[in-house]
């Protein structure tokens, strides 16, 4: 049974609709401990002072900010506290944007927002009014001491709320030198129409639940194995080769042969396999310019 982390209510204009969050993600990892290997023991971590190396009792632990000139600011519980977001119990819609407009980029965790039984009738009729209009709303709380910039929209008659990264929090790409190097690239007209024939031939409806963490499946089952009494070596597999691509042509033509022959052997794509795709007129001019960064946006929200 999922569990409540937070409750409060959704405000947009004088309507008011309490709510509960739940996490609408749970992560799934293998967790390690670290043993000694002479005894199995567990290792424990302590906290110890860099100049003497002898353990500190918590009751001297307190925050430092370090300055660049290697110095620290010494930040109290008290002080701090002082400066907590007021912790009101509202998600406050502040406005409703178009979810184009949103580039994933800025999407963090995402929570079901959940109704109490009391407001299940003005909670479906924001969540299908957003839904008609295709607006999401963009809404501050606080949870945790932490103010969070959030977004809610619809899904299947449900409302998603969606933490978002503020935009100092987002990396730059002119920060990135080699991002530097794909403006300018020319492409030829042939070189689009190879590249357009691959995307399309490895064009699907996404379905979630064709894809699996292969790695923890497999970690998992060498504990299974290993567990049973297995003595399991495994082999470091080689490196990828680093050889870089001479001929872009025949590679493009390569891979559309491959995705095509690919496609012809699942029963569901022998149909489409036959026609194979078709080479487009060249319509383009030989550079390939910029999509507007609002039309990209949309392109990936999509």
């Amino acid at each position: 049974m999922a569990r409540a982390i937070w409750s409060g209510s959704v405000s947009f204009g004088l309507v008011t609709i309490p709510v509960k969050l739940y996490n609408a993600v749970s992560r799934r990892t293998v967790h390690f401990n670290q043993l000694d290997e002479r005894t199995g023991s567990r290792i424990k971590q302590k906290r110890v002072s860099a100049q003497d190396g002898e353990e500190v009792p918590s009751e001297h632990l307190v925050k430092g900010y370090e300055l660049s000139s290697g110095n620290y600011v010494i930040v109290s519980e008290d002080e701090l506290a002082a400066l907590d977001p007021k912790a009101q119990r509202t998600i406050e819609i502040e406005e409703f944007v178009d979810l184009a407009d949103i580039d994933p980029i800025y999407y963090d965790s995402a929570y079901y927002l959940a109704p109490d039984q009391a407001t299940v009738k003005p909670y479906a009729l924001l969540a299908e009014a957003m839904e008609r209009s295709q607006k999401v709303g963009i809404a501050r709380f606080v949870m945790r001491t932490k103010q969070y910039l959030a977004a809610i929209r619809p899904v299947d008659g449900k409302l998603v709320l969606s933490t978002m990264v503020y935009p100092d929090e987002v990396n730059a790409p002119a920060d990135i030198p080699e991002l530097a190097d794909v403006e300018g690239v020319e492409v030829s007209d042939r070189e689009l129409d190879m590249a357009e024939q691959l995307v399309d031939s490895l064009a699907a409806e996404f379905e979630p639940d064709k894809f699996h963490d292969t790695y923890r499946e497999q970690v998992l089952a060498l504990i299974e194995r290993k567990a049973a009494g297995e003595d399991e070596v495994v082999a470091t597999p080689a490196a990828p080769s680093a050889e870089k691509v001479v001929d872009l042509m025949a590679a493009l033509e390569a891979s559309v042969k491959e995705a095509k022959q690919a496609r012809s052997r699942h029963p569901s794509g022998q149909d489409d396999a036959e026609e194979g795709p078709t080479v487009k007129p060249a319509k383009r001019k030989a550079a390939k310019k910029k999509a507007p960064a609002k039309a990209a946006a949309k392109r990936k929200s999509a």
